[in-house]
């Protein structure tokens, strides 16, 4: 049986576990699974140990959407606009700040 990509970033992980692309990978093949919860964990791990430039906390955000947390998925948001404007990316903070108003205004 062939490994799977989840299987083989975790392997990655178990050699080079400071490998904070590894990390981040394992976490984006978590959300391609639909596996949201490891999803949640495998980020929280990578943005405790990575600067983000805020692409993690965006698919951070939408994890907690699938499993219910909006409040956690409208913070997620929020610290994604202030790594995405601390590191240049003016474009995805706006992005964020567009879905904040449009699907979290009360």
């Amino acid at each position: 049986m062939a490994a799977t990509r989840i299987d083989t970033f975790k392997q990655m992980l178990e050699a080079d576990p400071e490998n904070t692309m590894v990390r981040f990978g394992l976490a984006n093949e978590y959300l391609k699974a639909e596996r949201y919860d490891e999803a949640i964990a495998a980020l929280t791990d990578y943005l405790q140990r990575a600067d983000d430039e805020g692409a993690a906390y965006g698919m951070l955000a939408r994890a907690y959407e699938k499993v219910g947390r909006r409040e956690d998925a409208r913070r997620a948001f929020e610290q994604g606009i202030l790594a995405a404007e601390s590191h240049g990316h003016p474009s995805m903070a706006e992005d964020y700040r567009f879905t904040l108003s449009s699907e979290y205004e009360d």
